[in-house]
C-alpha cells in the first residue's frame, strides 16, 4: 500500500472543487462586464436620440421627459434656494455647480431644478462672485435628467452623509449651502417647493459668469467587452485545468478496499 496515493487523490479532488469555482467566479464577472457594456451602449443611444430630437417644453402639464432629451421651460428664478455642489471638478480644476430651482411660468407654485454651470472655488481669502441669476421671467434650455450627478461620499459609510440643508432653508444669513450631493426629494423637504420629477442641465449661456460644461457618462462600452473577454479566458483555462486534472485522476488505477488482500 502507498499512503501517499489516497492522500493525493484527495488534494486533486479538492484542487477541481476550487478551480470549478474559480471557473464560476470568472464567468459571473464576464457576464457582469457584458451587462455594464449594454448598459453604457442604451445610455449612448439615448443620448444620440435626445439631442436629435426636438426639444420637450417643460409645463404644469409636461411634467416629465426621457434622461438626454433636449428641453425648455419658461419661468423665473428662485435665487433663495440656491444650493451650491461641492467637488466639482473641470478639466483638473476644483469648483462648484450652482443648483437653483426655476418657478414655472404657468404654474409659479411649481419648479424645475436647473444645473446653472460651474464656478471655480476661490482660494482664501477670496470668496465666490455673485451667483444671483437675473431677475424677471427667462427661457431655459438644457438637457433633462432625473437625478443630480452623484460623487461618492464618505459619510454614507458612518451614516452621516454630506446631503443635509440647513434648517431653515435659506438660511438666515442669505448665502447658498454647499453639499456633496443634492436629491430632489432633499430639496423638495427642506424648502417646501413642488418640484417636477426631472432636472435640467442648462446649455451654454451668460448667466452670472458660469460654464456651463458638463461632464457626461462613460460611454467605453469596448472597454467593458475587452473585460468579459479576460474574464472569460480566466474561466476558461481555469475550467480547463479542471478538467485535465479530473482525466488524471479517471486513467489512475483504484486501490482496492482492503490493500491487505491478495490479487485474483
Amino acid at each position: 500500500m502507498n499512503p501517499q496515493q489516497p492522500a493525493s487523490r484527495t488534494k486533486a479532488v479538492l484542487a477541481i472543487v476550487l478551480l470549478i469555482l474559480l471557473g464560476v467566479v470568472c464567468v459571473g464577472a464576464g457576464q457582469w462586464q457584458l451587462r455594464r457594456a449594454h448598459a453604457r451602449e442604451a445610455v449612448q443611444s439615448a443620448m444620440q436620440a435626445g439631442r436629435h430630437a426636438p426639444a420637450l417644453t417643460l409645463t404644469d402639464q409636461r411634467r416629465d421627459g426621457p434622461d438626454w432629451h433636449a428641453a425648455q421651460v419658461r419661468g423665473h428664478w428662485l435665487n433663495p434656494f440656491t444650493v451650491l455642489l461641492d467637488n466639482r471638478n473641470l478639466k483638473g480644476l476644483p469648483g462648484l455647480w450652482v443648483a437653483t430651482p426655476l418657478a414655472l411660468q404657468d404654474s409659479p407654485d411649481t419648479a424645475v431644478l436647473v444645473l446653472r454651470g460651474w464656478v471655480p472655488r476661490p482660494l482664501p481669502p477670496a470668496t465666490l462672485p455673485d451667483l444671483r441669476a437675473a431677475d424677471g421671467p427667462v427661457l431655459v434650455r438644457g438637457t433633462l435628467l432625473h437625478q443630480v450627478p452623484r460623487l461618492f461620499d464618505l459619510g454614507i459609510l458612518t451614516g452621516h452623509p454630506d446631503t443635509a440643508l440647513p434648517h431653515p432653508f435659506p438660511a438666515t444669513d442669505g448665502q447658498p449651502p454647499r453639499v456633496q450631493n443634492l436629491a430632489l426629494d432633499t430639496l423638495a423637504a427642506a424648502s417646501g417647493l413642488k418640484l417636477l420629477p426631472v432636472i435640467l442641465e442648462q446649455s451654454p449661456t451668460h448667466d452670472a459668469g458660469l460654464v456651463q460644461d458638463w461632464p457626461g457618462p462613460s460611454l467605453n462600452a469596448g472597454q467593458n467587452y475587452n473585460y468579459a473577454a479576460q474574464w472569460f479566458s480566466f474561466a476558461t483555462i481555469a475550467l480547463g485545468a479542471a478538467m485535465v486534472t479530473l482525466w488524471r485522476i479517471r486513467r489512475r488505477p483504484h486501490l482496492p478496499l482492503n490493500p491487505d488482500a491478495p490479487k485474483p
